[in-house]
């Protein structure tokens, strides 16, 4: 029998979760985020249930070229562009639109010899200072894109730092609208923070959910998943592979971290960090057990954890354990966001750190 650790993709809350992130974008079209592998949770696992999108938005070729081997055919989008002169060849063939942000890129577009004009997302440094021209440079970036034979239409956008807090996006968006206020062109500034908070006040051709989308809310610890009627997209679940009974002091896992107040029994699960589970996790990380959530005890080793059974008297050799997402014995849900909280991390990086020996299903 192969070990019993799994990851489950449900298409079924991805589906909803878009359509979640439709009734906020009202008649907005929506970018369906799926770089880093669909946020680790497979671009070809996650097609079915986001194909209703009006496009996808991704990081780099290779995950351009496999959304078209899927068959897509409608606006694929490359978030940051492209990284060399050769890459436009492929943005033609594959009919890519794709970010600009900087002088460089532009000499690209302007040396690329091209029967077919590449469409474009011109974007600013509204105050991220990540990438994207500032808003004084940013009017001399569209002249000049609008002067390229290479170069179709021109869309404008930039990326909210702080739409998730109490900062908020009006200095972004003022900065945008009055740099940007007569040039023509399509507009897309919200993510998903954004579209959840502050969708009036970001209303635009275009949005781009990423995080929503995969179940995990933007906002969070202010909000939480259910807050927003978000589900979760991703089950990790595995099974108890050892039981121990415990006298009051006795120690548990690597550095003895953790001491037995009292007679407990705790059960050891068939996970670690080698399968993507946060090693920084800490005793009081909740778990579920038959549906029933406790904590981890101890420390997290490469393949396994510990639990406390002691609020699940039942619990044998093979019980399920669900590390974040929905159990199958009962419907509970342990929010991803709840254990990244507790490891001292995001649930998009737990997303993202899944690991490849761990079998994943669509269902």
């Amino acid at each position: 029998m192969p070990r019993p650790i799994l990851a489950t993709i449900h298409a079924d809350a991805l589906r909803h979760n878009l359509n979640r992130a439709r009734r906020a974008a009202l008649d907005s079209r929506v970018w369906a985020v799926v770089k880093a592998n669909a946020y680790g949770h497979g671009i070809e696992r996650v097609y079915e249930g986001l194909r209703g999108a009006d496009g996808f938005a991704l990081l780099d070729l290779g995950e351009a070229e496999r959304v078209r081997a899927l068959g897509w055919r409608g606006p694929v989008l490359l978030l940051e562009g492209v990284f060399d002169a050769r890459d436009l060849e492929l943005c033609s063939r594959l009919d890519l639109w794709h970010t600009v942000h900087c002088d460089e890129q532009i000499d690209m577009l302007a040396a690329h010899k091209t029967q077919q004009p590449q469409r474009v997302f011109l974007k600013m440094n509204s105050g991220m200072n990540r990438l994207g021209f500032t808003p004084e440079r940013y009017r001399a970036a569209w002249t000049r894109l609008n002067a390229l034979p290479q170069v179709d239409e021109i869309s404008l956008v930039t990326h909210f730092s702080d739409a998730d807090g109490p900062r908020g996006i009006e200095a972004q968006v003022k900065a945008f609208r009055r740099a940007t206020e007569d040039l023509p062109g399509e507009r897309s500034i919200a993510n998903s923070a954004a579209l959840l908070r502050h969708s009036e006040d970001t209303r635009a051709d275009w949005v781009r959910p990423g995080i929503l989308l995969y179940g995990s809310a933007p906002d969070f610890p202010d909000h939480d998943a259910a807050h927003w009627q978000l589900q979760p997209t991703m089950t990790l679940a595995t099974r108890l592979i050892g039981i121990q009974e415990l006298a009051p002091g006795a120690l548990v896992g690597y550095g003895s971290s953790f001491a037995a107040e009292q007679p407990m029994r705790i059960g050891v699960a068939a996970v670690g960090y080698a399968d993507g589970y946060p090693r920084h996790a800490h005793t009081g990380a909740p778990v579920l057990v038959n549906g029933v959530r406790t904590r981890m005890v101890g420390r997290v080793s490469m393949d396994m954890i510990t639990v406390d059974l002691t609020p699940v008297p039942d619990a044998a050799f093979g019980s399920e354990v669900v590390l974040w997402g929905r159990s199958a014995v009962n419907g509970t849900v342990l929010p991803i966001d709840d254990v990244a909280r507790a490891a001292g991390t995001v649930g998009y990086e737990l997303m993202c750190a899944l690991a490849l020996r761990v079998p994943t299903i669509v269902a």
